[in-house]
């Protein structure tokens, strides 16, 4: 055994509960922190692709998202005003996973799920309220310095740190370490209602990217809830475009109708594509929005996040149990940041590029060359696996 010293994971979110679960799935102790004294229950992600589901099902945290979540066989990129669409069916790749859908569920069941089964089972320790405060770190251990909800400080001893604690990392910032990328100019509303879009909208799948004329939107169904991301107008400032009257003009555009639309939830946030240079740093080791950070358009973001979880998890358990040496852990940046920068970054960038497009022209012929892609048995099987995350993992694989 490396050490007597647990690995300590600073966040509770998807990423860390599952690096947490993992890591004592394989017989490692771990201590896991977050700052929060519950779990978030606010507007997040809300897709898993599917190797997210297939890696979950060897937690037995599937069938708890499957249970509560709505299965999405198809997605779209559609034209607003005369419902043209392209249409991806995820039955093509029936061949290369047991879950052809996306599912659609707030990454908050997740997260009730896990802390309910980390409950049960007495492991990982999860120890809510308690904020990092500092790191310090020896060839041997990291000291951290947290603070518990009552206000008093004290220390931990690690073997291995994990910093799963979200794209404002306190670990990150407190190693100073550059967080390179961008900030998109426009911010996003998310709001949700129970307005029944399918009804009044031709075709909609539960997953759309939508143009019209002159903006876009998407719209993305729960179970019991639709989840509509809009954007300021041109001649609107961010503050503007988060008043009631701006949102229910938004709303209206979609689908017009008498009375106003019943919203449950708003939050607005801006998007970022920024990654970290190496994910390891000595004893400290940087996971999901900590490391990387991208467009939420593809739905990726939590997804990759909990890849890196599973993928950093297994290495630790070797190197913990004696099976590997530490440099296996060189081993998780060198295959999970090429997929974040070439696959996640790249694609998500691409979605969001692609829907902000106003150019009526360009939309067209990008409307028609999808439109081909879906129509080819063989690109459409090539474009899913790449949308899918399934040709990250496999790329991944591959590095050494």
């Amino acid at each position: 055994m490396a050490s007597v010293n647990p690995v300590l994971i600073v966040g509770a979110g998807p990423v860390g509960l599952v690096a947490g679960l993992r890591l004592a799935q394989g017989g490692v102790p771990v201590v896991l922190t977050e700052k929060n004294t519950e779990v978030q229950d606010d507007l997040r992600a809300s897709t898993f692709h599917p190797p997210t589901l297939e890696m979950l099902d060897e937690l037995d945290l599937t069938q708890g998202l499957l249970d509560a979540g709505l299965r999405t066989d198809r997605w779209q990129v559609r034209l607003h005003e005369t419902h043209e669409r392209a249409e991806f069916d995820l039955a093509v790749l029936r061949n290369d996973t047991r879950y052809p859908f996306r599912l659609q569920v707030e990454q908050r069941v997740l997260c009730a799920l896990a802390t309910a089964m980390a409950q049960r089972q007495g492991r990982p320790e999860i120890r809510m309220g308690h904020e990092l405060l500092d790191l310090t770190q020896s060839e041997s251990r990291v000291t951290a310095r947290i603070r518990d909800a009552h206000g008093d400080q004290y220390d931990i001893d690690a073997s291995w740190v994990i910093a799963a604690d979200g794209a404002s990392s306190s670990a990150r910032r407190l190693l100073d370490l550059p967080f390179e990328g961008l900030t998109y100019p426009e911010t996003t509303v998310l709001v949700t209602t129970h307005f029944p879009f399918e009804d009044f909208l031709p075709g909609l799948s539960n997953v759309n990217y939508v143009w019209y004329r002159g903006g876009t939107f998407s719209l993305l169904r729960l179970p019991d809830i639709w989840r509509c991301s809009l954007y300021a107008d041109r001649d609107e400032s961010d503050e503007q475009a988060l008043t009631p009257d701006s949102i229910e003009a938004k709303l209206q555009r979609i689908v017009a109708r008498e009375e106003a639309y019943g919203v449950v939830e708003i939050r607005p946030y801006r998007i970022h594509q920024r990654i970290l240079k190496d994910y390891r740093v000595g004893r400290i080791l940087f996971a999901g929005d900590a490391a990387h950070v991208n467009s939420p358009s593809g739905g990726m973001g939590m997804n990759a996040g909990i890849h890196d979880a599973f993928s950093l998890a297994d290495k630790l358990i070797e190197v913990w149990h004696g099976k590997a040496s530490e440099d296996l852990l060189n081993r998780y940046t060198r295959q999970r940041r090429p997929v974040a920068e070439q696959q996640i970054l790249k694609q998500s960038h691409t979605n969001r590029t692609r829907m902000q497009e106003r150019d009526p022209a360009t939309r067209a012929a990008e409307l028609k060359r999808l439109q081909d892609i879906a129509g080819d048995p063989t690109s459409a099987h090539e474009h899913l696996l790449r949308t899918s995350m399934i040709a990250g993992l496999r790329q991944a694989k591959q590095i050494q």
